[in-house]
């Protein structure tokens, strides 16, 4: 599959402060790529530089191959949808929908076919004549997302779309955009600090914090692989635990040798281990790798989400069998489900979780 879309070597600063520094990234085609990170980590940055709407200090945006770093947004094959939908109140559904079209000199019999077209497409036939101002919030959004489809754009950018519905709403939007994408046919390229969205939606996922990608790849990979203790924290829950990699395939955590599968990482050399709450089984005690006892229960609906102090850590835990407070349990993890991470050589290395 073709880049569409590559970006060189991007910095940008505001006020002598960096918040892209030498970025690179390289979009194919046909995907849907999400921009995932806090606020303040330059996702949003990111896509306004794709865009058009602000210029790097340094580097090189390409388009299919060809330079756009400085060609206005009007001239390229993209169209955005903002969070604030930015649609015209004095203009009825059909009217905000064609503004694109009679600029682009349209025919009025081209552009009624389009409109009829993007409506269907994001199932709101018959709104046509509707005041934009008397749609709900999720009925605007999908009027913006129809006027910026309907320009038939090769890329699709949405700036955090999503971020003013509510929890239902927002979650049926995720599967329309899935729909919408599989479609069209085009490249989506989507801006958020929402981590569910992401893993929903996205075919890629790119981890930004404080100006650098920390990881890229699948939803899978990067739930299951994080590289580093931001992602693994800002994606999902996870335990983090100082351990020592005794040798290949075993490692100490908590005082405890656990199989696991990681090679390659020395001999009694100190990492981090990442164990997601759902990897940990508990068992009756005496029956595991290592004992504790339940401090804290909280009921989440589909799970049950429980602490517990064991090996002088306290391991989060969340499983559809509750165990109570106090009681005492056995903890065991299956080798696969131990991610082995280099530890940080330098504090500038760490990543630091911000609260979004």
């Amino acid at each position: 599959m073709a880049n569409i879309l590559e970006l060189e070597h991007i910095s940008k600063s505001f006020d002598g402060e960096l918040v892209l520094d030498d970025l690179n990234l390289e979009i194919k085609e046909n995907t849907f790529m999400t921009l995932l990170g806090p606020s303040g980590c330059g996702k949003t940055t990111t896509l306004r530089i794709i865009g058009g709407f602000t210029t790097p200090d340094t580097g090189r945006v390409l388009f299919e191959g060809r330079d756009i770093t400085n060609l206005p947004p009007n001239k390229r094959h993209l169209n955005t949808v903002f969070q604030k939908y930015a649609l015209f109140p004095h203009m009825n559904v059909g009217e905000n929908i064609a503004y694109g079209l009679k600029i682009g000199g349209k025919s009025q019999s081209y552009i009624d076919s389009k409109i009829d077209y993007a409506l269907k497409l994001v199932n709101m036939d018959g709104f046509k004549k509707r005041d934009v101002t008397q749609l709900s919030g999720g009925q605007q959004q999908r009027i913006a997302i129809a006027r910026a489809i309907v320009n038939e754009p090769k890329v699709l950018l949405l700036d955090e779309p999503l971020g003013a519905l509510d929890l239902k709403l927002r979650q049926d939007m995720q599967y329309e955009l899935i729909r919408l994408k599989n479609e069209l046919g085009i490249t989506f390229i989507y801006v958020t600090h929402d981590q569910e969205e992401a893993l929903t939606m996205s075919d890629t996922i790119v981890v930004m914090n404080q100006g650098y990608i920390q990881q890229m790849g699948s939803p899978e990979n990067i739930y299951n692989e994080p590289e580093n203790a931001f992602v693994a924290t800002f994606i999902g829950d996870s335990n983090i635990i100082d351990s020592v990699m005794v040798r290949d395939e075993l490692v100490r955590i908590c005082g405890v040798n656990f199989p696991c599968v990681d090679t390659g990482f020395g001999v009694n050399k100190p990492v981090d281990v990442v164990i997601r709450p759902e990897d940990v089984v508990l068992d009756e005690a005496g029956k595991g790798q290592l004992d504790g006892v339940v401090t804290h229960l909280i009921f989440k609906g589909v799970h049950y989400e429980m602490e517990v102090m064991a090996g002088g850590f306290e391991w989060l835990v969340q499983s559809t069998v509750m165990q109570p407070v106090g009681k005492e349990v056995s903890l065991r993890v299956d080798p696969f489900n131990i991610q082995i991470m280099n530890k940080p050589e330098s504090e500038d290395e760490e990543a630091v979780v911000v609260d979004v």
